[in-house]
């Protein structure tokens, strides 16, 4: 029979793998509750026309990425592909929007892509939504919240800030026109994925990787000529904030996002200790969305992080606690006829230190395996019951890092010693 395997670009997440991932969850949900953000969670699965008309029909993610099927009511239906739409829609639908709102989530998302190390076809995305407050404070804001992100996980001189501002509709229009008259004039010289942009997406070319068409661009308008006085002023008043905060940052020209959603702020946190994957977090504002989507004209902004790439980042620059590698504080050794003494022990010490991460062995063996099978759990104590000491109601404590004299307590006295 052949052996079945996980779906291409679909990868477990093996229990050697769970800690730094855990660390991840735990800093970042931490973070977000710091500055009052709310955790939200929305469906995997919602109707495709939500992604069309969020996401844009012209992008590549509706185009060729998006997995989409019919469900057996005939009704089309898609694996998320991104976190905003999602939360823009739980939003309207649940009437969170009569009142600003600064919201997070974390989960799988979904998209059909050429699997490579740090970009999967089923990838996790931490993201933020905040609904309902237009000024660039808020830019400013989740700007800042990442920056000590980085600054907490350890890679805050690893990544740096690029920012543009894409202006209102009209200033997009005005600059779109420009653009392809230019790049029309040129179309020969331009990739073909380009030349395909040109007609459906040709901010998107901005973002070519070919340097060919980097090259062209050189030349090209620049998007920034175009903006209105009042994207300008926000813009403006963005960097002040960010200056006035030391955030760091680089003003991109080029910068656009993939999704059609996108309008003034954006922006894109890179590093070049990945290769080629050089964008951990991005996003920016959509004051247009929730409008777009049936809802009242209610401004946002907001981000996505991918998870794969933010631990990628940090395997490969080593920056990760020790800590991690150790699952549990103790291991729980019994020796002889006494699991039944060992198992309560263990509840009662487990009641006694809530905090403790405790490890009991089971399925017998002898006394030198149990014990190579505690210092291979990484744990700093062996407690250990042989018949002897079930028949005193004692433990011994033995160290298992550290060279110290192990000793006999009662069990009553044991969360004393470990507390210590």
């Amino acid at each position: 029979m052949k052996q079945l395997r996980a779906i291409r670009g679909m990868n477990d997440l093996l229990p050697t793998q769970s800690p730094v991932w855990q660390y991840v969850e735990s800093t970042l949900s931490e973070l977000f509750a710091r500055y009052g953000y709310s955790e939200i969670r929305t469906p995997l699965l919602e109707a495709t026309q939500l992604f069309a008309r969020a996401v844009g029909e012209a992008t590549d993610i509706v185009e060729k990425e998006m997995y989409t099927f019919d469900d057996k009511s005939g009704d089309s239906v898609t694996l998320r592909p991104e976190g905003t739409a999602g939360t823009v829609r739980a939003a309207i639908q649940n009437n969170l929007l009569i009142q600003p709102q600064r919201l997070w989530y974390f989960g799988p998302m979904f998209r059909y892509e050429r699997p490579q190390k740090g970009r999967l076809r089923q990838f996790h995305q931490f993201g933020v939504e905040v609904f309902g407050i237009e000024g660039p404070d808020i830019d400013a804001e989740i700007l800042m919240m990442t920056a000590r992100l980085w600054k907490q996980l350890g890679v805050s001189e690893h990544v740096s800030l690029q920012l543009n501002s894409l202006g209102n509709s009209e200033s997009r229009a005005a600059y779109r026109d420009a653009l392809v008259e230019y790049l029309s004039a040129r179309k020969d010289q331009l990739d073909e994925d380009s030349q395909r942009r040109l007609e459906r997406n040709p901010l998107r070319i901005l973002d070519s990787k070919n340097p060919d068409t980097q090259a062209l661009l050189a030349d090209a308008p620049c998007l920034l000529d175009f903006l209105d006085d009042e994207s300008r002023t926000h813009f403006d008043q963005l960097r002040a904030f960010l200056d006035a905060t030391g955030v760091t940052y680089e003003v991109n020209p080029r910068l656009v996002r993939g999704l059609d959603y996108y309008g003034k702020t954006v922006f894109e946190w890179v590093t070049d200790s990945l290769g080629a994957q050089g964008t951990v977090c991005a996003g920016g504002r959509y004051d247009g969305l929730v409008e777009q989507m049936g809802g009242k004209p209610t401004p946002g902004v907001g981000f996505g992080l991918g998870v794969e790439r933010l631990v990628l980042l940090l395997e490969t620059l080593e920056v990760l606690p020790d800590a991690l590698d150790q699952q549990v504080d103790a291991y729980m050794v019994a020796v002889g006829d006494v699991q039944s003494a060992a198992l309560a022990a263990a509840e009662q010490l487990r009641s006694d230190l809530p905090w403790l991460r405790l490890q009991t062995h089971c399925g017998g063996g002898s006394f030198k395996s149990q014990m190579k099978k505690a210092d291979k759990s990484n744990a700093d104590y062996a407690l250990i019951i042989g018949e002897d000491e079930a028949a005193a109601g004692q433990i011994t404590v033995k160290s298992l890092r550290a060279d110290v004299e192990q000793q006999t307590v009662a069990v009553a006295e044991l969360a004393k010693i470990l507390q210590g």
